[in-house]
């Protein structure tokens, strides 16, 4: 540390965290669910937790200096991580965030490992700067993630099946598509699925400012709710094709306390609500509209995985032990889980954990001390701590490495 000061103990500190204000971010749901001030109703779109480079966590010190997450886990990586921790060669593997989305986000995808790795060092190759706004790949890592609703949150995950995208472009409004609808009645598979996309996202741009806009006026009073999102999105997005995605991807909308696992490839978009989200420690994202930022088709066809199917698996949590409520992921680099009872609750630490309050307090015991959380506030717990009881008004949601 600075000036020869004592290593920091691995235990139990408070974090001090970035805000995101991109657009998309709500100027009061951070307000209302974590306690931070806006009065000038900024945008306030992520909460970030972990050590990722664009905007790390820092430690909070009693005598007030910040350190870097994970600068302290770099120094002492198993006392942090856990015995695991050379597996994640000594970095924290995931980011956990809380999502605040007023207004929708960009139709997206990201990439699997191997395809992070192959685009991120292409670009390299081609002198693309990190921070060029047309760059596709900022690390070479991958992104799978969950979202966990907090308040009512509406998304659109992975593509329906191709018979009932057919089934909602079979209208005059979709002229433009008649031959590619009628293809992907004749071939329902991965690959006709693949050729409808293709189509639509490869039209002339004329041609799909003519057809968002045919829509829109098609669909004005249509109840049902992909079409009033497909109406929201038009009224954002004028004559982008992604207004139509909400007809050719399955419409979501998570319970409080139900959760959303996304897999690499799986096109998808947040459109509304609050959420807590965790994922892989990556910022890679590839567009396919409505968004004012880069468009890379061939790549995000590249990358994009079309299994086509009616419906989502929506999760709900299950009691591991009295009070620690789990989420099942099929991932190995983050765990999800959430805190909630009357009574204190005892959890035993195998790996790194960061616990952020939703609630009004919070008091963690352990063998090192005592810290009191108010609103909003956050902690990391290192692996060596072994063991906390936690007392809680209101929610705690708890990433964690999974223990074997």
């Amino acid at each position: 540390m600075k000036g020869g000061r004592t290593p920091v103990q691995p235990g139990i500190h408070l974090l001090e965290n970035s805000i995101q204000h991109y657009a998309w971010g709500s100027p009061t749901a951070f307000t209302t669910f974590l306690g931070i001030p806006n009065p000038e109703g900024t945008p306030m779109a992520e909460l970030w937790m972990g050590a990722h480079p664009k905007a790390p966590s820092y430690v909070r010190l009693s005598d007030g200096e910040r350190v870097p997450l994970g600068d302290l886990i770099e120094r002492d990586p198993v006392s942090w991580l856990g015995a695991a921790a050379p597996r994640y060669g000594n970095v924290l593997p995931f980011l956990f965030k809380v999502l605040g989305v007023a207004q929708p986000l960009s139709i997206q995808a990201h990439p699997n490992k191997e395809q992070a790795r192959e685009g991120f060092e292409r670009e390299n190759r081609e002198g693309i700067p990190l921070d060029a706004p047309h760059r596709n790949y900022r690390d070479p890592n991958h992104k799978p993630e969950v979202i966990c609703a907090v308040t009512p949150f509406w998304a659109l995950r992975g593509f329906r099946s191709p018979g009932e995208i057919a089934r909602r472009f079979t209208h005059p409004a979709f002229e433009p598509l008649e031959q590619a609808v009628r293809d992907l009645r004749i071939d329902p598979t991965p690959s006709g699925l693949s050729r409808f996309f293709r189509t639509l996202m490869t039209l002339e741009p004329q041609v799909k400012r003519e057809v968002v806009t045919t829509a829109s006026v098609a669909f004005r009073d249509h109840p049902e709710p992909e079409y009033q999102w497909l109406l929201r999105l038009a009224d954002l997005y004028p004559g982008d094709i992604g207004v139509l995605a909400p007809l050719y991807l399955n419409l979501v909308k998570l319970a409080p306390g139900e959760a959303m696992f996304l897999p690499a490839g799986e096109l998808h978009a947040y459109l509304e609500g609050v959420g807590v989200e965790l994922m892989a420690n990556s910022d890679n994202v590839l567009r396919g509209g409505c968004t004012p930022k880069h468009v890379d088709v061939p790549e995000l066809l590249r990358i994009l995985t079309f299994r086509g199917k009616d419906g989502v698996e929506v999760l709900s949590p299950r009691e591991v032990a009295p009070g620690l409520w789990a989420y099942d992921l099929p991932t190995g680099e983050f765990a999800l889980s959430c805190i909630e009872a009357d009574d204190p609750v005892e959890v035993q630490v195998g790996s790194m954990e960061i616990l952020v309050l939703l609630g009004d307090h919070a008091i963690f015991s352990w063998e090192g001390g005592t810290l009191e959380l108010s609103r909003g506030q956050s902690v990391v717990v290192a692996a060596v701590v072994g063991r906390y009881e936690v007392s809680v008004e209101g929610r705690l949601y708890r990433a964690s490495l999974p223990v074997a």
